[in-house]
C-alpha cells in the first residue's frame, strides 16, 4: 500500500491485500464494509494529527507505580536438593522425570 493519494483513501485492492496478509477470506460485502471502516479510522487519525499539542506533556505512566527491584540473592529454604529430588516417583541424572504432555 503506497500512498500518492490522501491518507484516508483505501482501495479494494488494499483491503484484499491486507486480508491476504491476515489469512482472511472476505466476500464483496465484507470487503466494502472493511474498506469503509478503515477509511473512517484513518480519517479519525488524521484529525488527531491536526490537534495542537504544544505544551502538553507526554504521558508515559498514569498509575504512579515504578519498578521495584530487589537483590538477586539465594535464600536457604532448609531443604536440600537431594531431599527434593527424592520426592518424585522417577528421576534420572539428578533430574525429575515427568510424563509427556502433548
Amino acid at each position: 500500500m503506497y500512498y500518492n493519494k490522501s491518507m484516508t483513501q483505501i482501495s479494494r485492492d488494499d483491503v484484499q491485500h491486507l486480508a491476504q496478509l491476515s489469512s482472511l477470506q472476505l466476500d464483496d460485502a465484507e470487503t466494502d464494509s472493511l474498506q469503509q471502516d478503515l477509511e473512517n479510522i484513518l480519517k479519525y487519525v488524521e484529525q488527531l494529527s491536526n490537534l495542537d499539542t504544544d505544551g502538553v506533556e507526554p504521558t508515559y505512566q498514569v498509575t504512579g507505580l515504578s519498578n521495584v527491584w530487589r537483590d538477586d540473592t539465594v535464600l536457604d529454604s532448609g531443604v536440600s536438593r537431594e531431599v527434593l529430588l527424592g520426592l518424585p516417583n522417577e528421576q534420572l541424572a539428578h533430574q525429575i522425570k515427568v510424563p509427556k504432555v502433548l
